[in-house]
């Protein structure tokens, strides 16, 4: 720019350019109220969102004509899938780690299909989930906003859960079942420990719970180690944990199964500290005999079985 003034004045003008949307994903769901989504590798620093659970989609290709080729050449690569019908539905905006914000055109399909019959060609696997059970997923918050306003947009009748009667039909084939480690941690007094949920949480508001988590891309032990130290501050070496019970539970009907997993720390370092107060408000010692009335039912049933040197229960399945 030769003009000195011109160039003080462009240089004092906001910048509007927005980055051009090439990347496309599939906001694909069912007549269940469902949606598929996809659980990445767990390979950090080398994709995009690793060992979370996501949309099906990519990045445009030279030969993609335009932004639905892109994910309709995705969704056949990714899984061997195709679509009769994907209509535009907006643009998420994703992230990167450095800053970035990336533009993501969305394109939604209605599927009524078994995931499990799908060639799947990268990642770990395909699952329907319902939109009140994204809580339970490592899921970014972008992707679960996305999943319910567009389960909101649908009509009633779409989105609105199956009867009763029809949901506890008998089962058929595989479904996914959620690990949940717990922690059983008694002191020498016989004293257990428990945490009181934040009111704002998903699962058991203001309810106590022991510690617990879900498995991510990790084995069950690493899992409760990580768990005990991200929220309690906790220290404890694999050489010290016992399993000591195993719940097969579910909650509502259209809910994954939670294969919960309790194991004691037969020693540990460190008290507990509020390390996530918007998940855990206070961390406290109970006498087995007089736990809280507000307990998470099958965390109460565990303790009890882990008092009697029982191994396996069963909670929330139909009879």
């Amino acid at each position: 720019m030769t003009s000195p003034a011109l160039r003080e004045k462009l240089l004092k003008l906001p910048l509007q350019v927005e980055p051009e949307t090439a990347n496309a994903s599939a906001l694909i769901y069912n007549d269940r109220g469902e949606y598929l989504l996809h659980l990445r590798d767990y390979f950090p620093g080398q994709i995009w969102e690793p060992g979370m659970w996501s949309l099906l989609g990519g990045g445009r290709e030279p030969q993609d004509a335009t932004l639905e080729h892109t994910v309709r050449r995705e969704l056949a690569e990714e899984a061997g899938l195709d679509l009769a019908d994907l209509s535009p539905f907006g643009t998420e905006y994703a992230s990167h780690d450095d800053g970035t914000t990336v533009p993501i055109a969305i394109y939604a399909g209605r599927w009524n299909g078994d995931p499990r019959e799908l060639r799947l060609t990268e990642g770990v696997m395909l699952a329907w989930f319902a939109p009140d059970d994204l809580h339970r997923l490592r899921i970014a918050d972008t992707t679960s906003d996305l999943v319910r306003r567009h389960a909101a947009s649908l009509p009633a009748a779409q989105s609105g859960p199956e009867p009763e009667e029809e949901r506890l039909a008998s089962p058929h084939g595989t479904v996914s079942n959620i690990i949940g480690v717990h922690l059983y941690l008694e002191r020498p007094d016989g004293t257990v420990l428990l945490g009181l949920r934040h009111p704002d949480s998903a699962f058991a508001p203001s309810t106590w719970h022991v510690l617990a988590g879900h498995c991510e891309q990790e084995n069950a032990i690493a899992c409760l180690i990580r768990e005990a130290r991200e929220e309690a501050g906790l220290h404890i070496e694999r050489q010290d944990v016992e399993l000591v019970h195993v719940v097969h539970h579910i909650g509502k009907p259209r809910n994954p199964p939670l294969l919960g997993l309790f194991f004691r720390a037969r020693t540990w370092s460190g008290e507990p500290v509020l390390r996530e107060p918007d998940k855990c408000t206070q961390w406290k010692f109970w006498d087995p005999a007089a736990l809280p009335d507000d307990l998470v039912p099958y965390t109460r049933l565990a303790i009890a079985k882990i008092q009697n040197g029982e191994l396996y229960s069963e909670t929330g399945w139909p009879t």
